[in-house]
């Protein structure tokens, strides 16, 4: 096991092995039963976490924060506005400038098809220190974590063969990223579950993440398949994760194209007809926020499979260990 981890960028868990991650996973496990218990974490003592939010946050800010306090850090705030990023600020500059002053960078950057996840590489590049993605249009790991946490601690760590469905499903807030989607394609098929991809065929996703993930369904000896209807995906499922995300395989960055598309698949909604067609002990999962009504009904997101709340407290703990084991 390499625990040499100091240093290390966390841009995609398709960049660390599978051995990394599990080490990454029981650490936040021990942060778990730490916090549970009050006990103090301060491996971080003194150091210094720069966050770069180009687009709204809750949990993953607030986690992030957070954790750097309870590990005796502490992290700034840089948004666009309040920073020179936005009048000019390179990404060399900023990984150059911000590796002077502090011990790591984390940024989001998820708005834009093509965008955030190269400005992440390219701070990385010039940055001594490690670089954490906090979201870009590729991939969102911290999240990937925290739903990889949240599955082991419901199954008993028992994953091999279970049917994971990631779907599409409707939302009129605005085009969500891929990097969920995306993210999880990758990242289950590597921890033993079956993977079933749901969309309408104007939501397909990046081609190089469903290589990604056809290839490590392979390697691990799982099953990865995509299917165009929702119930069918449903069906004996162990997991669901409905969620929205836009169209923009199909329409780029035309935010008014994805919309009209959207509007042809309102019933695609996680409701209690279809969380009957998964098993007994099936969990419904979200990454937040849903759109309440359109996305998911009330029944179903505060109902007895819902594992939403501890799901978002596990972005807690994992963020806590990435951030202890590579800063």
């Amino acid at each position: 096991m390499n625990t040499k981890l100091k240093g290390r960028d966390f841009l995609s868990t398709n960049d660390w092995t599978l051995e990394e991650l599990e080490q990454v996973l029981d650490l936040a496990f021990e942060f778990k039963k730490k916090f549970a218990l009050g006990e103090p974490t301060p491996y971080l003592l003194y150091k210094t976490l720069f966050m770069i939010f180009k687009d709204k946050s809750t949990r993953t800010r607030n986690s992030t924060e957070a954790a750097m306090t309870q590990l005796g850090g502490h992290a700034h705030y840089i948004s666009e506005e309040s920073s020179q990023i936005s009048h000019g600020d390179t990404a060399k500059e900023i990984g150059i400038i911000l590796s002077r002053y502090g011990h790591g960078i984390a940024i989001r950057d998820d708005i834009y098809l093509g965008v955030g996840h190269k400005y992440m590489e390219e701070v990385a590049k010039w940055a001594t220190i490690p670089v954490i993605n906090l979201e870009s249009d590729w991939d969102h790991p911290l999240q990937i974590l925290a739903d990889i946490m949240t599955i082991k601690e419901k199954f008993n760590n028992d994953l091999r063969g279970r049917k994971f469905v990631i779907s599409w499903a409707y939302a009129k807030s605005h085009a969500k990223p891929l990097a969920v989607p995306q993210g999880l394609i990758m990242a289950m098929p590597r921890f033993g579950l079956d993977v079933t991809l749901a969309m309408p065929k104007e939501f397909e996703l990046l081609p190089e993440a469903m290589e990604i993930a056809r290839k490590n369904a392979e390697e691990t000896g799982v099953k990865f398949e995509v299917v165009n209807d929702m119930d069918e995906a449903f069906k004996d499922a162990d997991i669901v994760y409905p969620k929205s995300w836009g169209a923009y395989v199909y329409a780029g960055n035309d935010f008014e194209e994805m919309k009209k598309v959207a509007e042809k698949y309102k019933d695609w909604i996680a409701d209690e007809r279809r969380m009957n067609l998964t098993k007994k002990n099936a969990i419904y999962m979200h990454c937040l926020p849903a759109d309440r009504g359109f996305e998911v009904t009330d029944a179903v997101i505060d109902g007895p499979k819902s594992v939403i709340y501890d799901e978002a407290e596990n972005r807690l703990h994992t963020v806590k260990s990435i951030l202890a084991l590579t800063m």
